[in-house]
């Protein structure tokens, strides 16, 4: 007779899908008072503690320190273990940078320092935030602590990257990776801002993150759930996260999204909310053509104090939203709610606010089909182009750049601004950057220089000012995306990949090859420079028809 099977299981239990693996510390920053066997720690992974009498542990006397690099920002916590047979005390600092494990990191939104009991004989975990380095300290007054193990417990989403981008310019290479791995981090339990801070759902800051997620993976559940996050938790009568723009981001996501995955069934609960807000967006234009959107009026934190910009901009990105929402209320079989989106773009298109010189507001008429591209990208984008310029919109600019027909300035840019934080220790991308951080600064992976700024503790703006800057924050992956649309050169011409364009690009480069995530597989793609012409080759799914 077959015996009952049996799994264990909670009452209202709801499983995690993230995984989790071990990380060793692979390199020593600094250790201060007469630590023993520091090296021990690296490259080697111990979590099970025995009642022995091991000859070499660690041992921080009262007084002592590590520092400790993982050689790569992690997400998750930090995993201690001890042999020792009395109780003592570890504080802990977590740091994206040497800087900020050396100092007094933010305690919003995930504690970033602790002081730990260590039991006897026993291992303790603490954090859910984001790190690469973590500085270890035993109080004066307390025993010394013996460690047989330090890990970081790595918290992730164990998602294949389909997608990929190879060329022959490695830097450019590195900066897909670089992005690609910069969103990943932040997909845990929703699509998080930043995965230190704020670890929100941010719906503007959405768009990128999106955009980055649809050219590297296939799973698009996590993308769902986080538009339904925002869209749920916002009433009616409110904009979403308060800003009116970032519920114009919400109607481009989902068309977005929809043009890449074709999820017809998904669109469709979308519905009530989308024609309301669709509606009340319609409200929000001027007898003259201007927009009107209401308070929070939000762009990006760089045009935060400028309201000419931001109405700029703003006109560009209604423009933009009304587009979108125009082809999804075709898509839902509402052709009057569709006709009257496509005369409020271009009511909007009869005014263009002056952009003075701002890349960002220019980038968003571009997009928006408010000015001309050609112009625009004369007289704004090509002044000192890798300047005036955020992770956040400077995809939006590199969009713009190529909508100008200038794919080459957008690589410059990418190359210039993107890379420049590769070169000061990056390994994820950051919350903001600034070309003129870099001059006389030392870089994120080493210790204090005297004489030389710290490029995380000494700049930032607004909410992001010193060591509760973020560097690893979803809306700076753009590059990935970018690469992968206008070099690789593979879009959705139908909803769902049921067609698709693929139209290679290689200014100043020689070839590129790389894949891109399709519902019904991954089109390949391979493409070299033949003096002038570009040769490719195509690999499709069979369902999948290319636009010629």
């Amino acid at each position: 007779m077959q015996k009952n099977k049996f799994r264990l299981s909670y009452p209202g239990m709801v499983p995690d899908d993230k995984c989790r693996r071990f990380v060793p510390p692979v390199r020593l920053v600094r250790e201060c008072g007469n630590v023993r066997n520091a090296a021990r720690l690296l490259n080697r992974v111990n979590i099970q503690s025995f009642c022995s009498f091991s000859p070499d542990p660690c041992v921080i006397p009262p007084g002592g320190e590590l520092l400790l690099d993982f050689g790569i920002e992690l997400h998750g916590q930090l995993t201690v273990n001890s042999d020792a047979m009395q109780c003592s005390a570890l504080k802990v600092t977590f740091g994206e940078s040497v800087s900020e494990a050396l100092g007094t990191p933010t305690t919003d939104h995930a504690p970033h320092q602790e002081l730990l009991t260590i039991p006897m004989l026993g291992q303790v975990n603490f954090g859910n935030t984001a790190f690469r380095f973590v500085r270890l300290e035993v109080p004066a007054d307390r025993p010394e602590v013996k460690l047989t193990g330090v890990c970081a417990t790595a918290i992730y989403r164990d998602w294949e990257y389909v997608g990929y981008f190879d060329s022959d310019d490695e830097r450019l290479n590195r900066i897909w990776h670089t992005g690609a791995y910069t969103v990943h981090l932040n997909c845990q339990d929703y699509i998080y801002d930043g995965v230190k801070r704020d670890r929100l759902v941010w719906m503007g800051d959405l768009y990128p993150e999106i955009r980055t997620l649809l050219a590297v993976f296939e799973d698009t559940e996590l993308i769902e759930k986080s538009l339904d996050f925002v869209r749920d938790r916002t009433p009616r009568d409110k904009w979403m996260n308060t800003a009116s723009s970032y519920s114009c981001w919400w109607i481009i996501c989902l068309r977005d999204f929809y043009r890449a995955r074709g999820n017809y069934s998904y669109l469709k609960k979308q519905k009530a909310e989308l024609f309301a807000l669709l509606n009340r967006l319609l409200a929000c234009i001027a007898p003259d053509g201007s927009e009107a959107l209401t308070e929070w009026r939000f762009l990006d934190w760089s045009t935060a104090e400028d309201d000419a910009a931001k109405h700029a901009g703003l006109q560009g990105l209604l423009a933009w939203t009304l587009d979108s929402g125009a082809e999804l209320a075709l898509e839902l079989n509402h052709p009057r709610l569709a006709r009257r989106c496509a005369a409020g773009a271009a009511r909007l298109r009869t005014v263009a606010p002056e952009c003075g010189g701002n890349k960002i507001a220019a980038a968003m008429q571009i997009l928006g089909k408010v000015a001309d591209p050609a112009r625009l990208n004369a007289e704004i984008m090509r002044h000192e182009p890798a300047r005036g310029i955020s992770t956040f919109y400077g995809y939006f600019v590199l969009l713009a750049r190529a909508h100008a027909g200038d794919l080459g300035g957008a690589l410059d840019v990418i190359r210039d601004y993107w890379g420049a934080m590769l070169d000061f220790g990056a390994t994820t991308f950051w919350e903001d950057f600034d070309l003129d951080w870099t001059e006389n600064a030392y870089g994120i992976d080493r210790l204090p220089v005297p004489g030389k700024q710290d490029i995380h503790g000494d700049f930032g703006k607004h909410c992001y000012r010193g060591l509760r800057h973020s560097l690893c924050h979803g809306w700076a992956g753009g590059p990935t995306a970018f690469l992968s649309e206008h070099v690789l050169g593979v879009t959705p011409a139908a909803p769902g990949y049921a067609a698709a364009r693929i139209s290679p690009a290689l200014p100043g480069l020689t070839r590129v090859e790389g894949a891109v995530p399709t519902p019904f597989g991954p089109i390949e793609v391979s493409a070299r420079a033949v003096g002038n012409r570009i040769r490719k080759s195509v690999k499709l799914p069979g369902e999948i028809r290319e636009l010629r």
